[in-house]
């Protein structure tokens, strides 16, 4: 699994985000009104930053100490993923809760939607599924901090997303940590 450190050196903009002492996310509430535990790549990220805008592109939607219910209560009930289920649109995959379902934890400003597969039971060993905006279904074998670092540094190409996309240095932005 790679380390934060990393995703930083791939993106040395988003280090002025990072929250001296931690957020103090309260993981016991999130993953236990998701009925899941997250991946520790990811609670390292949310721990060290609020949510994360890259190159006015991808947001990567990190927890709120103090809404950690309504993150889980987001990540389980994605009335976007349950239409395309419906509509029988998602090849192989299916929706969380169901047993390997995906849980969001990003997306972009061109619809493009990033999941992981919670499959199988070590959420470490959770992948990124990454549904395109022209509806193409791509699985990587890594996890959160991986695509990302793998994305940012050139390592990983997602096919599908909008030319120009990573950019050379996108800036990034953190969104503010206040609730309400």
């Amino acid at each position: 699994m790679l380390r934060l450190e990393e995703l930083e050196a791939a993106l040395p903009s988003m280090t002025r985000w990072r929250v001296p002492g931690g957020r103090s996310v309260d993981w016991g509430v999130l993953e236990g009104d998701l009925g899941s535990r997250l991946p520790s790549d990811f609670r390292a990220l949310a721990e060290a930053y609020p949510v994360l805008v890259i190159g006015d592109f991808l947001t990567v939607s990190l927890p709120v100490s103090g809404a950690e219910a309504a993150w889980a209560s987001e990540a389980g009930d994605d009335e976007i993923l349950q239409d395309l289920y419906e509509m029988e649109d998602m090849e192989d995959y299916v929706p969380y809760p169901q047993p390997g379902g995906l849980i969001a934890w990003a997306e972009s400003n061109a619809g493009d939607t990033f999941y992981w597969r919670t499959s199988p039971a070590d959420p470490d060993a959770w992948t990124v599924v990454v549904r395109t905006d022209n509806a193409d279904w791509i699985e990587f074998p890594v996890g959160a901090v991986e695509f990302l670092a793998g994305v940012y540094g050139r390592t990983i190409d997602v096919p599908g997303m909008p030319g120009g996309f990573p950019g050379d240095a996108p800036d990034v932005k953190g969104l503010s940590d206040r609730v309400g």
